[in-house]
This record gives C-alpha cells, structure tokens and sequence, in this order.
C-alpha cells in the first residue's frame, strides 16, 4: 500500500505516493520526481555529491527517508536561480571555473548556497568546512574555495543591490 507524503519542493507543494517510506529522497528526486541535478555519489552519505536543502540545512538526499519529509521544505540545484539566470554560488563557480568535471558541482553548490543563506558573511574557516564536506575526485579544491570566496561577494552585492 503507497503511503502519502506531503512536503514542499522547490517552493511548490508536492504529494506523492510511495511504496517504500523508506525510500531515500534522492532516489525519488532522481526516479520519481525526474529531478537529476542531484547527483548519486557513495550512497552511504560521505562524499556530499547528493546534497540538498532541507529545511534550511544542507543533507545528504541519500540518507533522507522520504517518508520522514511530510511538511518539510526541500530545495535541490534545480530551485537555484538569480538575475542572470544563476544563482549567485553558480555564477561564482562559472567564473572561477570551479566545476571541474561537474559531477560534485551541484553538492558543493547547494551547500555553500545553505551556508550563505544562513551565514551570508562566513570568514575562510567556515567555507573551508563547507567545501571540505563534498568530496572532487578532479584535481583539488582550489578553484572550488576560489568559487566559494567570490560567491559570498556575489551574494553579498546581490543583497545590497535588493535593499
């Protein structure tokens, strides 16, 4: 028997069924949901590529039971936008070229857009800590602190520009 599940996706109330409440989020954003941007690292919740934003704080999807999201607010990389289309951490990753091959992107960027969101002035330490929770197989993290840096310059000047 399917058992409902009601929460907030991406700022729109979704209901599903599911056979399994057990079912992690992050197999129902990518199967049922057909929301792909969240990607399918360890599965064991260690490398970050599957973060999301879940009531403000950045999750790995592959250790949320979907049926512990009823009234829940989830964001994942496909909520993100700005003026120029991206969202400040994603124009920030463009233009340091801090993606790389890109399959870690959408964790770094979801958690660094869940930092800033809760911390919008976080000093080096805090994006260290952040950037040290998803896990690039490419070639290193420098380009990907560059990101982070600039992002939390972007965000900042977006802010101001909104008051």
């Amino acid at each position: 028997m399917a058992v409902p599940v009601r929460f907030t996706l991406n700022h729109e109330d979704v209901e599903i069924h599911v056979q399994d409440p057990a079912a992690t989020l992050l197999d129902v954003l990518r199967h049922d949901l057909g929301l792909t941007g969240t990607k399918s690292g360890c599965a064991i919740g260690y490398c970050g590529a599957c973060t999301v934003i879940v009531d403000g704080q950045a999750v790995p999807a592959c250790l949320q039971m979907v049926g512990l999201l009823d009234g829940r607010d989830v964001r994942t990389i496909e909520d993100l936008s700005g003026p120029d289309g991206l969202d400040p951490v994603q124009s920030a990753f463009v233009k340091c070229a801090g993606l790389q091959c890109g399959f870690c992107t959408p964790g770094h960027v979801m958690a660094l857009r869940a930092l800033l969101d809760e911390e919008p002035d976080p000093g080096e330490e805090r994006l260290r800590q952040t950037v040290d929770g998803n896990y690039c197989r490419c070639t290193g993290y420098v380009k990907i602190l560059d990101s982070a840096r600039m992002a939390v310059s972007l965000d900042q000047a977006l802010t101001k520009e909104a008051r």
